[in-house]
């Protein structure tokens, strides 16, 4: 693997209900406390709004203010920004992951499994394509907080990735389910397992206590944090992956399958 050591910032973030502005603003507020230079800063599921189905009130255009706040907080800080938001395409809502870089390109992942005890099936169209991006010599493959769910959809066929990463509003009540999933998720796919939560209440006050993490190939532990808003920068290591992957041999030995995924309208 031609893999460079990789310095990754989670916030795990109080969100203001369905406020951009202020959302946007706390946010640029609490980066500002980043002392050292970082390759990726990762922020939660709808970032600029919490977790909402007002598609109408909340949208943006792939062109919008938050999408222009994700470039030049990259370019500020030197590194990639993702988190996922509400954009509108041709009526259509997404919940979108956006990964963009300082250059202005970026990378996007569309919610494939929607919430729909929340009612975002209803809300949003379902993205029907996995995404493998690269930072690093790592490749990366993003996904949005009901994807934790889904093993399947997240299966590491063909070593396609080296980090999972699931970016969320996952409410406390089901936060033993966080705790089991994230750790199962990196074990069974011998690839490190980040998850970036929110804290606080949201607008229909449902309580999220973060429980943000790293989880190493082996199921170790490299960051956790409950509770409480929490700005956190780790490195992680391609040793890591390395010595997993040949010392347990696993990956060759999984399945072989095809998922057939439905395109809905």
């Amino acid at each position: 693997m031609d893999m460079d050591a990789l310095k990754i910032t989670t916030f795990q973030a109080y969100l203001f209900w369905e406020n951009i502005d202020k959302n946007l603003s706390n946010l640029s507020l609490r980066l500002s406390a980043i002392r050292e230079k970082t390759d990726l800063i990762i922020l939660p599921e709808m970032f600029n709004t919490g977790f909402t189905m007002d598609v109408q009130k909340c949208a943006e255009k792939s062109d919008g203010r938050t999408m222009h706040w994700m470039l030049e907080t990259a370019q500020q800080y030197d590194c990639v920004v993702a988190g996922s938001l509400i954009i509108e395409e041709e009526g259509k809502y997404y919940n979108r992951f956006v990964w963009m870089t300082k250059e202005g390109d970026y990378v996007k992942y569309d919610k494939r499994h929607l919430f729909g005890m929340a009612g975002e099936d209803r809300a949003f169209t379902p993205g029907n394509q996995r995404v493998i991006v690269e930072l690093n010599g790592w490749k990366i493959c993003p996904m949005i907080c009901y994807d934790l769910r889904f093993p399947v959809w997240s299966r590491n066929l063909n070593s396609a990735y080296d980090i999972l990463l699931y970016v969320a509003n996952w409410p406390d009540k089901r936060s033993a389910h966080w705790r089991s999933l994230i750790p199962a998720r990196a074990i069974e796919n011998q690839a490190f397992v980040i998850g970036v939560n929110r804290v606080g209440h949201d607008g229909n006050e449902i309580y999220y206590s973060g429980g943000s993490m790293c989880i190493s190939p082996m199921g170790d532990v490299v960051y956790y944090k409950p509770e409480y808003e929490d700005l956190y920068t780790f490195t992680i290591y391609p040793k890591d992956i390395e010595d997993t992957r040949k010392g347990l041999p696993f990956l060759k030995d999984m399945d072989d399958f095809t998922l057939q995924v439905d395109r809905k309208p």
